[in-house]
């Protein structure tokens, strides 16, 4: 596709400029150096453009529904095991408040888990100064709810209503495609998300998804 078509062309210029770089450590001159940084600009903005088409591919492709009986809880888990590192690294601290008696629901794990990383990596880029991430799970009725809460630095009123729309960011280097991607799974899971957020004191998100009475009898 075209996304591919642009992808290739991308990589090589990436190899190429790694290549000239090296070239160029091996001399000392000024304008060498010079030369070398202005590379490395290119290859940010190279990596930059390849993140952006991926995230595209991720969020165009059509997503295959693989259900298995899973904990939630463990689920979740295993993103917060996989951004902690950068968590600690960002002076953010993980909080977690699971129900343990939660039942076990009928969902594709792998397809969950890309939803809810992206929310939390956007709930650890709305704490850019440091701050707490509050995970939450409970049951209600025929549903499970995980409540995602940073102590970040919100969203204005105005702009709640456009935050899942595609390609809409309020991050300077944001693609605009994370949210959205995240709602759609989501709901192509059954389930719902909403936010809630203060301007300047953060932001909740509440997702709710099914229990499957067929998990409920495993």
């Amino acid at each position: 596709g075209l996304v591919h078509e642009i992808k290739n062309p991308l990589n090589a210029i990436s190899i190429n400029l790694q290549l000239l770089d090296e070239d160029l450590q091996n001399r000392n001159s000024v304008k060498d150096s010079k030369m070398s940084q202005r590379i490395r600009l290119l290859q940010k903005e190279v990596s930059r453009l390849d993140s952006i088409l991926s995230d595209f591919l991720r969020f165009a492709k059509k997503y295959e529904l693989h259900l298995e009986v899973c904990d939630i809880n463990e689920v979740i888990d295993s993103v917060l095991d996989f951004i902690s590192p950068e968590a600690m690294q960002n002076s953010i601290r993980i909080l977690k408040g699971f129900d343990t008696k939660l039942p076990k629901c009928n969902l594709d794990s792998n397809i969950i888990k890309q939803a809810l990383l992206n929310v939390i990596l956007n709930a650890q880029q709305a704490m850019p100064e440091g701050g707490e991430l509050i995970v939450r799970t409970y049951g209600r009725g025929e549903n499970i709810f995980i409540d995602i809460t940073d102590t970040g630095v919100g969203i204005e009123s105005d702009k709640i209503d456009k935050i899942f729309q595609v390609y809409y960011s309020t991050k300077k280097n944001g693609t605009g495609l994370g949210l959205p991607a995240a709602k759609r799974i989501i709901e192509e899971s059954k389930g719902t998300i909403s936010i809630r957020s203060e301007d300047g004191k953060g932001s909740s998100f509440l997702i709710k998804l099914p229990i499957n009475s067929k998990a409920q009898e495993e």
